[in-house]
């Protein structure tokens, strides 16, 4: 889930946010020892304070995080420093992106402890081993539920229901060329669509008055109508793309706590996304990275990335907190995309979108 930003924007709430930390001169960490491991990622990853010092403890390495913009940015920027590596580990390439990594030999082989237990529909490269599955989530329209109910207005369900004339001037997306989960509504719509119909749903979506601005925390913050962490946003769109997550964080960061969420889910929008981590092809502690790979598969840190990342696990028997079965249920029958087919279209798609829909 990206492209998720819940922990720079609805956080600054308790959660622990680690310090970003350059390489060392010999490339393996801040410290410059072979028992420092060094992570590369987004700017949404967080970890509880005691769950990373237990791996710590128990591994006798210490982490240091380097965070790199969003996730788009992230990965372009490990891709074009490869052949000497900000670190040791990457996390955060999702499935929209991961052929680009793979292509550019972002990452070496690995087969991870505990990739037994990642469920069968988030495995992949299952050969070669150069990534391991480590969360997943849904990229969906969010609604603000007052605006709805004030104007007597059902929310949209569907894609197709987005370009209806009640839902004009209402919808605000994100750039598909910057963001993740932009490109994530980009690709449900082609999944939804085809290669045929997604453009001429896009120009209806167009001629309906959708507002396409950079990024996630642009989008939600500023431009959504509902409240972001139970504080009132200024915007005026009471639709936007987010995650079907952006409910249990409503609820979970508000003070008080709402009996219900003040957003709700369109179902029938959503995209399904998976997060990948890798150990980096030129990383100077390839043991310590392994490690810690090893560590993102265990019951402790699956379990503590719902209120951290707000992404579901991956792993078998990880468990997820009330409010998320409550709140922000996964999508039953989200979009999804073949890695081969994302691989083949994703970068003609972009351009084709760009030109369209920014002209």
């Amino acid at each position: 889930m990206n492209t998720k930003k819940y922990c720079a924007v609805l956080v600054g709430l308790g959660l622990v946010t680690l310090s970003a930390c350059g390489s060392g001169s010999d490339g393996s960490g801040g410290s410059g020892s072979d028992k420092t491991v060094t992570l590369v990622s987004h700017d949404s990853w967080a970890v509880s304070k005691n769950v990373l010092k237990d791996f710590e403890k128990q591994s006798g390495y210490t982490v240091k995080v380097l965070k790199d913009g969003d996730a788009g940015q992230a990965v372009n920027k490990a891709i074009l420093t490869k052949d000497n590596p900000q670190g040791d580990v990457f996390f955060g390439v999702d499935n929209t992106l991961l052929s680009r990594a793979l292509d550019n030999g972002l990452f070496q082989s690995y087969d991870a402890k505990g990739s037994a237990t990642v469920k069968p529909a988030y495995r992949v490269d299952e050969t070669k081993h150069r990534v391991t599955p480590i969360d997943t989530g849904d990229i969906c329209v969010n609604y603000d539920k007052a605006y709805f109910s004030k104007h007597k207005l059902t929310p949209p369900t569907t894609f197709a229901d987005l370009v209806k004339p009640e839902y004009k001037n209402l919808l605000v997306t994100e750039n598909a060329a910057t963001s993740s989960p932009g490109l994530g509504f980009l690709l449900g719509s082609a999944a939804q669509f085809g290669d045929d119909g997604w453009q001429a749903y896009w120009k209806k979506l167009q001629a309906n008055g959708v507002k396409v601005v950079d990024g996630w925390e642009q989008a939600y913050d500023q431009e959504f109508s509902g409240s972001a962490g139970g504080k009132k946003a200024g915007g005026d769109r009471p639709l936007v793309v987010s995650y079907a997550s952006s409910p249990p964080a409503e609820v979970i960061y508000a003070d008080p706590k709402p009996t219900t969420a003040p957003t709700g889910v369109s179902y029938g929008t959503c995209f399904r996304q998976t997060e990948y981590a890798g150990l980096l092809s030129n990383a100077k502690n390839t043991k310590g990275g392994k490690a810690f790979i090893d560590f993102l598969l265990t019951k402790e840190f699956q379990q503590d990335m719902p209120l951290n990342m707000f992404v579901y696990p991956v792993v078998e028997g990880a468990t997820v907190p009330a409010e998320f079965t409550q709140y922000g249920p996964q999508a039953k029958d989200p979009e999804t995309m073949a890695p081969a087919k994302i691989a083949a279209d994703r970068d003609q798609w972009v351009k084709s979108w760009t030109s369209l829909v920014l002209k």
